[in-house]
């Protein structure tokens, strides 16, 4: 099954994300299927903070991939539906 889900990147204590589609039995840190997008979490400027490509991370969704907690979050922030028939609140 496929994940959306972070890889870490950053030095320590300033870490830095992409979003990525990948196999779920995959370590965190491994060969990506795809890479969607980028999470800055210590930028203050939320414009420059998280960058998604919308229409390859609805078509993940489309074909069943699952979000995990944190990028369906994410990806509620850019007005993209982690689940496909259920309203963004």
């Amino acid at each position: 099954m496929v994940k959306l889900r972070l890889k870490r990147f950053g030095r320590r204590h300033h870490p830095f994300y992409r979003i990525t589609a990948m196999d779920q039995r995959s370590a965190r840190d491994s060969k990506t299927i795809e890479e969607l997008g980028f999470y800055d979490p210590i930028e203050s400027d939320d414009t420059k903070a998280l960058r998604v490509d919308i229409d390859r991370a609805k078509y993940w969704i489309s074909v069943g991939a699952q979000p995990s907690d944190t990028v369906a979050g994410l990806l509620k922030k850019v007005g993209v539906d982690p689940k496909p028939g259920t309203p963004i609140s």
